[in-house]
């Protein structure tokens, strides 16, 4: 790690502490940056309700968020004002020497109001293409322009794939490809990666027999996650492997849509809705398969967790999911919105033997938070030895 010359204060902003790839990036880099020798702090805008918040983990790694209670995802004029104005006031107050921005909210005002504050640095990461299935066309346009706005206020702007540098440069124009670094997201994966196989804590708790295949999903119920298509497979594979169950792990607007959907489907006894679940790893060691079927994904944490715990994965080529999954090498690849490309996918991974330890080994080299802190470190560093230069 580079050595610092004396110790740097790094504000971290994020615009909700939500169930999300962010917000646990956001806490993660929080607390490690601050073991590295950082003076750290997180700032966010609500915590989110009590079954979708971080707060937990926030102080499971003894963070503890400043809060800014008005921000939020809402585009109207006069809040922008507002929440300007207090992180201006706030990060005036921490007077830091970094301030690393997540989301496009907190993005946009974090930024502006850190080159108001005079912060020497200043840098964003974009975790997810804008904003394909997650808001309609008009909050998309201003969306995304707001990245673009945002980029001239950046020393640096990271992201997480290869693929999706492409696609905010050259599909969307968010700025130069040259102005954009890839970093791959880091987590916590020890816990995962030593979590046994089929330890049937799971299925215990949720009376599902050790002998039937176990079909997962995990994530909010959002259209964009695509459930409904994973309801549809999982018809499909029903009735060729009767016997196999499927889980719905979280929680969100689409639920009773979702039972509907299945018990119309005949498939009441064979899926069950846990809503959101604190041990995943415990989720992972009993699935035989997680399955992704989103319209939009960045660099999802599920895939990353349920690789480090053994667990094969299906996931539609979607986002940076083809880049996680090293184009098929570490888990199939269907295509999006195809429910018999799908169930195809699960059927021949359940009926297939799984090596679990070349994927299980790139995950932790590529996507630890112990990495992300070494490589955040170097940009840091090297982006204030060249302003202290000028």
């Amino acid at each position: 790690m580079t050595e610092n010359t004396h110790t740097s204060r790094l504000l971290i902003l994020t615009t909700l502490l939500n169930l999300s790839g962010p917000a646990l990036q956001a806490i993660l880099l929080t607390a490690k940056l601050r073991d590295a020798g950082y003076d750290t702090c997180l700032m966010t805008g609500t915590k989110g309700s009590a079954d979708d918040s971080f707060t937990a983990v926030a102080a499971h790694y003894g963070v503890e968020p400043v809060l800014i209670p008005t921000l939020s995802r809402s585009l109207n004029p006069l809040r922008f004002i507002l929440n300007l104005w207090r992180l201006y006031q706030a990060i005036r107050a921490f007077a830091p020497d970094v301030v690393h921005t997540h989301n496009t909210t907190a993005g946009f005002l974090g930024r502006l109001a850190a080159r108001l504050a005079g912060v020497p640095v200043v840098v964003h990461t974009l975790h997810m293409y804008p904003f394909g299935g997650y808001y309609n066309r008009l909050t998309t346009f201003w969306f995304i322009w707001l990245e673009r706005i945002g980029a001239y206020w950046s020393d640096s702007i990271i992201t997480l794939s290869e693929q999706l540098r492409r696609v905010l440069t050259e599909e969307y124009g968010i700025t130069r490809k040259q102005r954009i670094i890839v970093l791959p997201a880091g987590y916590d994966l020890a816990n995962f990666a030593n979590t046994k196989r089929h330890k049937n804590n799971f299925r215990a708790a949720w009376h599902i027999p050790e002998d039937v295949p176990l079909v997962g999903i995990i994530g909010r119920l959002l259209p964009v996650k695509n459930h409904a298509l994973f309801l549809e497979a999982a018809a499909l594979v029903h009735a060729e492997m009767p016997q196999a169950r499927f889980v719905i792990v979280g929680d969100g607007q689409l639920r009773q849509m979702l039972v509907q959907q299945a018990k119309h489907a005949g498939l009441a006894d064979h899926v069950i809705f846990t809503g959101w679940q604190k041990d995943v790893a415990d989720i992972y060691s009993d699935l035989d398969m997680l399955v992704i079927c989103s319209l939009n994904e960045g660099t999802p944490v599920p895939i990353i967790e349920a690789l480090a715990a053994g667990c094969p994965v299906v996931a539609t080529d979607v986002g940076g999911v083809a880049d996680l999954l090293d184009r098929g090498t570490f888990g199939t690849i269907v295509p999006s919105g195809d429910n018999q490309q799908l169930a195809s996918g699960i059927l021949q991974t359940l009926r297939q033997p799984y090596a679990a330890e070349p994927a299980r080994a790139a995950m932790l080299n590529r996507y630890s938070i112990e990495r992300l802190v070494i490589d955040l470190d170097s940009l840091y560093q090297g982006l204030l030895a060249k302003k202290r230069r000028r």
